[in-house]
């Protein structure tokens, strides 16, 4: 994952906030959206569904099975930053989505998604009121899609929402596939002793959902093979100078293994900041549901 931002050593001032913008490819086959239509949710829904339940091992409720749709209570919350193929048929053409939950939804609506697994209350602390949060979850992209294209995509949409909204921290949950840590002792190993944020900001598992990664001695932890065994998505957030918090969390209804990811905008790696253009090869206009 790369995010084209270039980031100031303060805290970053919002820019005039959009309620809902869209990007077009030049070639006009691919947008990507800022958006809160229900028409476009339930088309995030519905890829969300085709991903976790048809493809991976998650459990729907009797509800999400008869709609085939994944769904909770923050939908409603969230902005959703969705990609489109215009070529796929009408009602196939969402690709790619995640979700973005800002901290003000977030406290007004009983808190974020990831406060079931981690206790958030240090780093709320640490960023302070004034502190821009995102919680970023639900990263789904269509199996046909899963290329650097799409995500850069994704990422050019975050960035320009990261702008907008003057955000300084960014985190979630991100996961391993399987409800048995030690079918990743290797890589939980390698993150619990080189990725861990400082102390005074160090999100931890809820004691009762805690689960130690510290499962093998530093000194027989292989970087190298680690980094291959790492899913795709948490090695693209180290790329970008996340840290990850202490302790992971089993989530049996989507049948992963889960770590928290934490990323600071000012850790951006300065390789990365100006990779993509937010803007770039991208017309962008506003857009309202």
């Amino acid at each position: 994952m790369q995010l084209p931002l270039s980031v100031p050593s303060t805290l970053p001032q919002p820019r005039a906030s959009r309620s809902g913008w869209q990007c077009t490819s030049a070639d006009g086959r691919f947008e990507v959206r800022l958006t809160r239509s229900p028409e476009d949710i339930t088309a995030a829904q519905r890829l969300r569904y085709q991903v976790f339940y048809e493809e991976m091992a998650a459990e729907p409720s009797p509800e999400m099975a008869r709609l085939g749709l994944d769904f909770d209570q923050f939908d409603r919350l969230c902005d959703h930053l969705m990609v489109f193929d215009r070529r796929r048929p009408e009602g196939e053409q969402a690709v790619g989505t995640y979700r973005l939950l800002r901290r003000q939804f977030a406290e007004l609506h009983g808190g974020f998604y990831s406060a079931s697994e981690y206790d958030l209350q240090i780093m709320l602390d640490y960023v302070g009121v004034g502190g821009g949060l995102l919680e970023l979850g639900r990263s789904c992209v269509h199996r046909d899609y899963r290329t650097n294209a799409t995500i850069q995509l994704l990422w050019r949409g975050i960035s320009t929402y990261v702008a907008d909204h003057g955000i300084s921290f960014m985190f979630g949950c991100a996961s391993f596939p399987g409800t048995n840590p030690q079918d990743h002792a290797l890589a939980l190993s390698y993150l619990h002793h080189n990725h861990l944020p400082p102390q005074e900001w160090r999100v931890r598992a809820l004691p009762e959902r805690f689960v130690s990664m510290n499962l093998m001695p530093a000194d027989q932890v292989s970087p190298r093979a680690a980094l291959h065994a790492l899913p795709p998505l948490i090695k693209g957030y180290l790329r970008l100078g996340a840290y990850i918090g202490d302790g992971a969390v089993i989530d049996h209804q989507f049948g992963t293994t889960d770590v928290f990811i934490l990323l600071p905008v000012d850790r951006i790696a300065p390789k990365y900041q100006n990779r993509f253009s937010a803007d770039e090869g991208l017309i962008v206009t506003e857009y309202h549901a």
